[in-house]
């Protein structure tokens, strides 16, 4: 379906969800540069002073990246996951609220 032809509301709402993710795709690369040069410098800093202590910020920081491209990537509002558990979860409730 084209854009063009939806209503005027569920265009809105889309536009609004699009704008929402490219936001956050983009707050995820910039948090992955900044992860990459700041590494890289402690790296370089830790190989000048014979010690190897830039593993600890390295995976510290890391386990925080990794939970950023999560939230962003795979459970993302309006992503495929996390709109096929909102499925899941709608037939869950209808099936309840049925009468039998």
């Amino acid at each position: 379906m084209q854009a063009t032809t939806l209503p005027r509301d569920e265009n809105a709402r889309l536009d609004k969800l699009a704008r929402r993710r490219a936001r956050a795709k983009l707050g995820f690369l910039m948090h992955a540069a900044i992860y990459a040069a700041v590494n890289i410098g402690l790296i370089a800093l830790s190989l000048s002073t014979g010690r190897h202590w830039a593993l600890f910020p390295l995976l510290g920081w890391g386990v925080g990246l990794l939970a950023h491209g999560l939230s962003v990537w795979v459970f993302a509002p309006g992503g495929n996951f996390m709109e096929s558990m909102v499925q899941r979860e709608r037939a869950k409730l209808v099936s309840k609220s049925e009468p039998w």
